[in-house]
C-alpha cells in the first residue's frame, strides 16, 4: 500500500510540474494532492499543519494564476482579448513544431488578440501584448517554483521516512 501511494503521489507531482507550464492543468493543486497522497501512506506520519500550510499556498497560487496575467495586461493597457490570446497562443505554441513555440506563441497570441478584437493600433497592441506576456511568464514562473518546492518537500518526506516505508 505504501509503495502504491508513493508512486501515485510522485506521478501527481510530475503532472503538477507539467501543469505549471500548461494552462489547462491546475499544476499547483495537483502537486498538493501528491503531498496528500503521500501522507495517506500508513507508514508516513500525517502532519495536519504541513498539509494545511501547503494547501493554503497551493490555493493562493491557483487564485493568483488568474490575477497576475490580468494585472500585467491591464498595466500595459491590454484587454481580455489579449489575455485570451496569450492562453490560445500558448496552446498553439506547444502543439506547433516551431522553435521556442512555448515563448513565441503566447506573445503572438496576445498581439493577435489585441489587434483583431480591440482594433487597437500597432504600438498600443504591441505594448499590451508585452504586458500580457510578462504577466503570463510571471504566473508560470511562480507556479513552476511552487510545484518544484512541493516536489522537494515530497522527496524530503520520503527520504525522512525511508526506513518506515520499507
Amino acid at each position: 500500500m505504501d509503495i502504491a501511494l508513493l508512486i501515485l503521489g510522485f506521478i501527481l507531482m510530475l503532472i503538477g510540474i507539467l501543469g505549471s507550464i500548461l494552462p489547462v492543468i491546475p499544476g499547483t493543486p495537483i502537486s498538493w494532492l501528491g503531498l496528500i497522497v503521500l501522507h495517506l501512506a500508513p507508514s508516513i506520519p500525517f502532519d495536519w499543519f504541513f498539509i494545511i500550510i501547503t494547501g493554503i499556498v497551493a490555493i493562493g497560487i491557483y487564485i493568483m494564476d488568474y490575477i497576475i496575467p490580468a494585472i500585467g495586461t491591464k498595466k500595459f493597457g491590454g484587454s481580455k482579448a489579449g489575455a485570451w490570446g496569450t492562453m490560445i497562443g500558448l496552446v498553439i505554441g506547444i502543439i506547433a513544431p516551431i522553435p521556442f513555440g512555448i515563448l513565441i506563441g503566447p506573445f503572438v497570441g496576445a498581439l493577435v488578440g489585441e489587434l483583431a478584437f480591440n482594433k487597437t493600433e500597432g504600438p498600443q497592441a504591441f505594448k499590451a501584448a508585452i504586458g500580457s506576456f510578462i504577466g503570463f511568464l510571471t504566473s508560470t514562473f511562480i507556479k513552476l517554483v511552487a510545484t518544484v518546492v512541493f516536489l522537494g518537500l515530497f522527496m524530503y518526506k520520503v527520504w525522512d521516512n525511508w526506513s518506515l516505508l520499507f
